[in-house]
């Protein structure tokens, strides 16, 4: 891959960009509008129409081949957009294998961690009960401690 070094403004600009954004849920879908009319058995027009309403309502945004669900779309589907952590203690002979079976687990990111924790599982609050079900037969894990975002700080 082609990495060019951004300098000067275009630098700036992404730098200024960063520094005002927070960072959201959002769930993208890489597939051509056309493609999806086809999916869903409708014409281009009447998706536009669907599309245009769920923008409007700031359910989703849309560019060139792909379409992201917004917080607010999540929370218009009944999706908890608050997420879970889940630490876990590993067996220090198990962490490879233990690793490699949490990170095939239904989570968003798996950490490995330093301290008195070994891995750090970024969960849906919907998944939880089912991640900590599996995880509890992944041999080598110790413990673990769940904690679940109440509100948003920042």
């Amino acid at each position: 891959m082609n990495r060019e070094i951004l300098t000067g403004r275009p630098l700036r600009l992404l730098y200024s960009l960063y520094s005002q954004s927070k960072p959201v849920a959002t769930y993208m879908v890489q597939i051509k509008q056309r493609e999806l009319a086809k999916k869903l058995g409708v014409s281009r027009q009447a998706l536009n129409v669907h599309l245009r309403k769920l923008r409007n309502l700031g359910c989703i945004r849309t560019g060139r081949g792909f379409i992201d669900i917004t917080e607010e779309g999540l929370r218009m589907l009944g999706v908890s957009v608050s997420p879970a952590f889940i630490f876990v203690k590993v067996s220090p002979p198990k962490r490879h294998e233990a690793y490699q079976k949490m990170a095939s687990l239904s989570v968003q990111q798996a950490f490995e961690v330093s301290g008195d924790m070994d891995a750090v599982l970024l969960v849906e609050q919907a998944e939880v009960d089912e991640v900590l079900r599996k995880l509890a037969l992944v041999e080598g894990i110790q413990g673990s401690k769940t904690y679940i975002a109440t509100q948003t700080l920042k």
